[in-house]
């Protein structure tokens, strides 16, 4: 997919081609990820070349979610026609999708159908039993390091770092640098907020407000339950429903403990990030520059953490993520286990702080490197360049 930076400039997204390899192998593709993410704009680009032999369904349109209720392999017959490619858009919308996707792939051989969704509450819900062993998801999150690196250049990127770690990389901000903060702030309210409430079924929305902001201020910290509820004025139980609704909404990513092996290591806690750095910013009204802030230290981490998810995510590299504590306070930011064997990080935005890396970890779980990723060196961290 492509994105107007300045109306002359495009992005390409690295999801693209691993879609690609994905039509015609005689599964549905489900596109995931938040709003404005670019989803539509990936999907259409992509059915594009396909010309007159591919049809489009938005079903925002309430005619389309009519027409996709329940129809028969007739009625599909008559939709479709002679067309290779279907896109719906939205699909989340529509009454029992799972159920008509399924008719799709099991009748019509040859035909590729591609489903997009902002609600990975409904989306998956409705399609996951129907399509069993019938489709291939893919996630798209907001523009990555390595897609604006690729675009902009080595130098300039490295320039726009710390416009990055205020406004972050949702494709409207990139395009539309002069209006930042406002298009922030109508991507939080008008988006964030009404889809979280409207498909959370929360009631009270000063509640899940409350939630943001308390987890915005302790990014890279550990979270309680029953202090996240003292804050909020909620109980843990309600706390936690919360926060899975955010994990699905694609705003927040859980890191959980590493704990195999020591009695004194934690178990319970977690660390919370946001998906977005601008939208974590937006959420507590902090839009200043990196130069008069005192949250440096977490905008680093919480940018470091959500780009290399979004980097393993797009190089199809599978890790279990953690971080890693003491009751003595023995610490590591961030831990990657791949095929059984560990690497340890610690983040720092300042290139000539030190970091030791605690001996109790190391004797424990012998990590194959430990390695501090700063401002000098995120690059190879975050991109294959």
């Amino acid at each position: 997919m492509y994105i107007c930076r300045n109306r002359s400039a495009m992005i390409e997204r690295s999801l693209e081609a691993n879609i690609r390899k994905a039509l015609f192998k005689g599964k549905a593709i489900v596109l995931l990820g938040p709003r404005q993410s670019g989803k539509t704009t990936l999907v259409k680009k992509i059915v594009n070349d396909f010309e007159d032999r591919a049809i489009t369904l938005d079903a925002d349109d309430p005619t389309v979610q009519q027409l996709l209720i329940r129809p028969n392999t007739m009625q599909l017959k008559q939709i479709i026609g002679n067309k290779s490619v279907v896109f719906i858009d939205e699909a989340q919308r529509i009454k029992d999708i799972g159920i008509t996707s399924k008719i799709i792939v099991d009748q019509f051989s040859g035909l590729q159908l591609i489903l997009s969704g902002s609600s990975a509450f409904d989306l998956n819900q409705q399609t996951n039993e129907p399509l069993t062993g019938r489709k291939i998801s893919f996630y798209l999150y907001p523009v990555s390091w390595q897609e604006w690196q690729n675009h902009t250049g080595y130098l300039q990127a490295d320039q726009d770092i710390e416009n990055r770690l205020v406004y972050g990389f949702y494709p409207d901000i990139l395009n539309s640098a002069d209006d930042s903060k406002i298009l922030l702030r109508e991507l939080t309210d008008s988006y964030l907020y009404k889809d979280i409430l409207m498909f959370g079924n929360i009631k009270k929305p000063e509640d899940i407000r409350k939630l943001l902001q308390a987890l915005a201020f302790q990014v890279g910290s550990e979270v309680s339950l029953r202090e996240l509820g003292e804050i909020v004025g909620l109980d843990p139980k309600t706390i936690d429903r919360y926060i899975s609704i955010l994990e699905k909404a694609y705003v927040i990513f859980k890191l959980n403990p590493l704990s195999r092996n020591l009695r004194n290591e934690i178990k319970t806690n977690r660390k919370i990030y946001f998906y977005d750095n601008g939208i974590r910013n937006a959420i507590i009204g902090q839009l200043q520059p990196v130069s008069i802030r005192q949250d440096i230290g977490q905008l680093w981490e919480n940018f470091i953490i959500s780009e290399r998810v979004k980097f393993l995510s797009y190089n199809t590299q599978f890790a279990n993520n953690y971080f890693w504590r003491t009751a003595q306070q023995q610490e590591i930011d961030y831990i990657e286990e791949i095929d059984g064997k560990f690497n340890a990080y610690e983040i720092k935005w300042n290139s000539k702080k030190q970091s030791l890396f605690s001996k109790t970890f190391t004797n424990t779980y012998k990590p194959d490197a430990c390695t501090v990723i700063n401002r000098q060196n995120f690059k190879a961290f975050l991109s294959n360049s």
